[in-house]
C-alpha cells in the first residue's frame, strides 16, 4: 500500500485511544484501505507542537520525505492530531500545504483570546494566538478534506466550532462532529469510528 497516516504524540494515542486497534479493525472489516501508521513521538511537546516553524519545516522536509522514501510512496499524508497536535498538524499544513492529502484534528488548541484567555499563562499562548489569527484573517488557502471532533463538555468547543468555519470560508471540505465527553483520549479514542473513518474514505475513495 502507498497510504500513509501520521499521528502526533502518536505512542499515546496508541496507549490511551488504541489507534493501533482502531486502524487494523477498519482495514481488516475492509471499511478503509491498507494503510501504514506512523506514530510520531511528541518529544518536547509545548515547544514542537505550538506553531513553531522550526517544527513544521522540520516535519514536512525531513520526517515525511524520509516516511514516503522509507515506505516507497510519494504521496501526501493523512495528518492526526489532537489538542496541541492538532494545531500543530494544521499549522504545517498551512506552511508546507503540499504535504498532506487530508486532515483528522481532535480538539485542537485553536487558541483565540476572545475564548481563551485563561489560557494566557501558557508559555506559547501569544504564538499560537498569532497562527490562528492569521489563519481566520485569510481570505484562502490550499482546501484538503479536514474532520474536526471536539467534546461538548471542553472549553475547546468554542475555537474548534470557528476553525471549522473559516475553513468553511476558505472553501475546505470540513466535517465538525462534537463528542458527548471531554478533553480526553477517552473522546478522541470514542470519536475515532465513524469520523476518522469516513475522512480516510473520503480522501482515498
Amino acid at each position: 500500500t502507498d497510504r500513509v497516516v501520521v499521528a502526533h504524540d502518536g505512542p499515546e494515542y496508541d496507549k490511551f485511544a488504541s489507534l493501533t486497534q482502531y486502524c487494523a479493525a477498519m482495514v481488516r472489516a475492509g471499511r478503509v484501505a491498507p494503510f501504514h501508521l506512523v506514530l510520531l513521538a511528541p518529544g518536547d511537546r509545548n515547544e514542537w507542537y505550538s506553531a513553531n516553524p522550526a517544527y513544521a519545516r522540520a516535519l514536512t522536509t525531513n520526517v515525511l520525505p524520509r516516511v514516503r522514501a522509507e515506505l516507497g510512496t510519494d504521496k501526501p499524508v493523512v495528518g492526526v492530531g489532537a489538542s496541541l497536535g492538532g494545531l500543530a498538524m494544521l499549522h504545517a499544513h498551512r506552511r508546507h500545504p503540499e504535504s498532506f492529502a487530508g486532515l483528522f484534528l481532535q480538539s485542537g488548541s485553536f487558541f483565540r483570546p476572545s475564548y481563551d484567555g485563561h489560557e494566557s499563562s501558557f508559555q506559547r499562548y501569544l504564538r499560537l494566538v498569532r497562527f490562528v489569527g492569521r489563519v481566520a484573517r485569510a481570505t484562502s488557502g490550499t482546501p484538503i478534506p479536514v474532520a474536526i471532533t471536539c467534546g461538548r463538555a471542553e472549553e475547546n468547543r468554542h475555537n474548534n466550532r470557528e476553525m471549522a468555519h473559516v475553513l468553511r470560508r476558505q472553501g475546505y471540505p470540513v466535517t465538525l462532529a462534537e463528542v458527548p465527553d471531554a478533553h480526553n483520549f477517552t473522546a478522541w479514542r470514542d470519536a475515532l469510528d465513524p469520523h476518522l473513518t469516513d475522512l480516510l474514505r473520503r480522501v482515498w475513495g
